[in-house]
């Protein structure tokens, strides 16, 4: 494959194999219909035969180039299988569209130091979990790390101190730097404000751009709410002190931090014992 694909690459010998496309022909006819030298076009037709795409025959005086379908049926074929991967990865693709469209809108609303502070976003999910069996994965490093980052990023460093005025640190990487070679693609620093366990966790965390300014500060206020089922998160996601440095990453606040809820959610459901399940008849606080 690498054979054809490296003989296919150049604009001439890939002039070739259209006209041959179209039915064998002799390296003089070839030449003359392609515009190039004779010389040229052998040597062109010899790397194409090489890589099996074209096969030859002489005939008296002459040699006749003929095309060789099979090679080129199987990159279609292999070509397909790709492009079958990556719609069936479409989701992938259409958060990654997604995001470019949204940093391009936040870059142009990015005018003036402050231009996010009016910005919130506010996410729920039901998890199947008891509110204390959720909270353990909200506050224990251990089980944060496990959750804290969008898609295809994994959590790299992590310091969550859950009391008040505790630390906050997160620092993430791309899921594939299994080593830390790449690049760092995003840390944060804060601190908690509130803990009220199994109720209500409140803390600050301010994302740092490249050269280690802040790039906002975000609040965030979760809340946790027993139901029949389990627990109902509520978080609310607020933004002060906004940078012009900031609009790619307020562009990736409700794409990422979704998606790392929906990973919490996976998590939670993963690490369930039968007895954290939420009851209604033995949990009084779900009554309130």
């Amino acid at each position: 494959m690498d054979a054809l694909l490296t003989a296919l690459a150049d604009p001439a010998r890939w002039r070739l194999v259209a006209l041959l496309a179209e039915r064998p022909r002799p390296v003089g006819v070839l030449a003359r219909l392609a515009g190039a030298r004779q010389p040229q076009t052998t040597k062109h037709l010899q790397t194409l035969e090489r890589a099996g795409v074209v096969t030859s025959q002489r005939s008296g005086q002459r040699r006749v180039y003929a095309l060789q379908p099979g090679p080129l049926r199987d990159l279609a074929a292999e070509l397909g299988r790709l492009a079958a991967t990556a719609d069936d990865v479409g989701g992938t693709r259409e958060t990654f569209d997604r995001y470019g469209s949204s940093m391009h809108a936040e870059r142009l609303a990015a005018d003036r130091p402050g231009w996010a502070d009016d910005r919130s976003f506010r996410f729920r999910r039901s998890l199947t979990a008891s509110p204390e069996h959720v909270w353990r994965h909200l506050t224990e490093p251990a089980l944060l790390a496990r959750w804290w980052a969008p898609d295809d990023l994994r959590v790299s460093a992590l310091v969550f101190e859950a009391r008040p005025g505790g630390q906050v640190t997160l620092e993430y990487r791309d899921i594939d730097d299994a080593d830390g070679s790449d690049l760092v693609v995003g840390r944060a620093e804060g601190v908690v404000d509130v803990v009220r366990p199994a109720e209500r966790l409140v803390y600050r965390s301010s994302p740092l751009v490249p050269d280690g300014g802040v790039a906002f500060t975000a609040h965030v206020d979760i809340s946790l709410l027993p139901t029949e089922s389990g627990t109902d998160l509520n978080v609310r996601y607020g933004i002060t002190h906004s940078t012009v440095d900031s609009a790619d990453f307020v562009a990736g606040i409700e794409i990422g931090f979704g998606q790392s809820l929906d990973q919490l959610a996976a998590a939670v459901a993963a690490d369930l014992d039968p007895t954290d399940h939420a009851d209604s008849t033995n949990n009084p606080r779900s009554t309130q």
